[in-house]
Order: C-alpha cells, then sequence, then structure tokens
C-alpha cells in the first residue's frame, strides 16, 4: 500500500525558522505553469513571479512596461501548477509608489485574482507607508533594496549600488525601516558583498541575494538565465547550469531538417 506524503507548504514562518537555523533559502522566478511546475518539483523554497517577465517574456528592455493584469495573468498560471513552494509577485511599476491606497488595491487584486501568497516591492522609506497599508488587509510583504530595477531612469544604469558610504548607509536605514514596518524578508540586489553581509546579519528577517555574495540568508536568480534560455544577457552573478537556448536551437533545426527531408513523420508516428 502506498502512503501519500502530505507536501508541506513553504510560509512566511518557514523561512523565518530557516534563517534562524541557518538553512539558505533558494528562490528562482517562474512565469507560466510548465516552467513553475518543473521549478517547484526541482525543491525551490520560493518561486517569484517577477517583473522581469517584461523582459524575459515580453522582450522589453526594462521592467516598465508590464502591467498589473499581466503580472496577475502570469501568477495565475505559476499557482496552478504549485504544490510546496512559496509564490510571490512583484507589483509592477505605477502600482503602489507614491499611494498608499493604489498599493492596497493592486495588492489584494494579486492575491484575490491569482491566489499567490505575498508581493513584493521596491524601495526604502519612500515606501513604507505603502508596506504598511498593505499589511493592515493581512498581506505579506517582501522588501527589495540596492539595483531596484525599477527606477533604472533615476539610476541610469544597472551598475553595482551602494559602493559609496552615503548610498549604503540610507540602505543600512532603509532594511531596518523595512523590517520595522513588518516585511517578512528583503531581497538585495547588486551590492557590494560585505555590505549585504552586515546588512543580513543586523536584520531577524531573512535577506535574499541576487549578486550580493553568499553572506545572505538566500540566493535568487532568473530562470531564463539560469538555465541559459537567454543568449545575450550573462552578467557576472549568473551561474549558468545549463545551455538551453543552444539545446533547443539545434532541436528546433534538426525538427524542421527532417520535416523538409520527409523523415518525419515516419510509419510509427502516424495513425
Amino acid at each position: 500500500m502506498s502512503v501519500n506524503k502530505e507536501i508541506k507548504r513553504i510560509t512566511t514562518q518557514t523561512l523565518q525558522s530557516m534563517k534562524q537555523k541557518g538553512e539558505k533559502i533558494s528562490m528562482l522566478t517562474a512565469y507560466d505553469y510548465s516552467m513553475a511546475r518543473i521549478v517547484d518539483e526541482g525543491g525551490v523554497d520560493v518561486i517569484l513571479v517577477g517583473d522581469s517577465a517584461s523582459n524575459v517574456m515580453a522582450g522589453h528592455e526594462t521592467t516598465l512596461p508590464i502591467t498589473l493584469d499581466q503580472m496577475i495573468y502570469h501568477a495565475q498560471s505559476v499557482i496552478r501548477a504549485v504544490k510546496r513552494s512559496m509564490v510571490v509577485v512583484d507589483l509592477p511599476f505605477g502600482t503602489y509608489q507614491g499611494n498608499s491606497e493604489l498599493a492596497l488595491k493592486s495588492s489584494i487584486r494579486i492575491m484575490k485574482e491569482s491566489g499567490a501568497h505575498a508581493v513584493k516591492l521596491e524601495g526604502g522609506s519612500e515606501v513604507v507607508e505603502s508596506i504598511s497599508r498593505i499589511l493592515t488587509a493581512g498581506i505579506p510583504v517582501m522588501g527589495h533594496l540596492g539595483l531596484t530595477p525599477q527606477s533604472i531612469y533615476k539610476f541610469g544604469t544597472y551598475n553595482v549600488r551602494a559602493k559609496e558610504e552615503a548610498e549604503a548607509q540610507k540602505l543600512r536605514t532603509d532594511a531596518l525601516l523595512l523590517q520595522e514596518a513588518g516585511c517578512f524578508a528583503l531581497v538585495l540586489e547588486k551590492i557590494p558583498a560585505h555590505l549585504a553581509t552586515e546588512v543580513s546579519k543586523s536584520l531577524f528577517i531573512p535577506t535574499i541575494g541576487i549578486g550580493a555574495g553568499g553572506g545572505t540568508d538566500g540566493q535568487v536568480l532568473v530562470i531564463h538565465d539560469m538555465v541559459g534560455l537567454s543568449k545575450d544577457f550573462q552578467p557576472r552573478f549568473v551561474r549558468r547550469y545549463l545551455e538551453t537556448y543552444e539545446m533547443m536551437k539545434v532541436a528546433v533545426e534538426n525538427y524542421v531538417k527532417d520535416v523538409k527531408g520527409l523523415d518525419f513523420p515516419s510509419d510509427k508516428e502516424q495513425y
């Protein structure tokens, strides 16, 4: 008789416990059912339905064009596949900045319409009011400091952030502010490793790094970068575990050759 082992869902409490035990948190992006199923079954703790869908799924240069409706669509697709991972959804540009009431409405829509488990937004002291407002509805919030891609036109570059002491100090202050406001975790993107380690040690909530060294409580990568589906984007902080682009291209070329050469379908591949 086979025994069905119950799959335990990862929650904010699980992540907090992992930090206390010193167990690292794994996080990857996913934007559709098929990819999310693989990522979930692969044992990833947190799936981020990132606004990076704007780049890797829609081909935009920045994350700015993606809409709330589009983010909800991606989140719905991911949620249908997931049994174990915690699913966090990015609030897209223009749905929370400078307006805490809008931030709450946007977050409620994501949670109600997609069934996701939490939202993520970028920024420090500027968004504390929005975070507090979202939390009043019982919606968990993940923060995001360092390189914040939605502010790309303000920064003018995707280079490492917080190398200068003034910006590093603001990041330290913002991290504590976000923790105090009630964020359950923080993403630290593209900041010096020593600063990410220092901030991680100063907080009781977990930190997830991307291009921020190994001293954070976890790591996140965009799945398309990690499996080599993105052909041209190869930043220093990405480790490629597959070269999927080339493998799929060869498969497509072989299919085209077989169709044109009358090799596909064979007798076994027809009715």
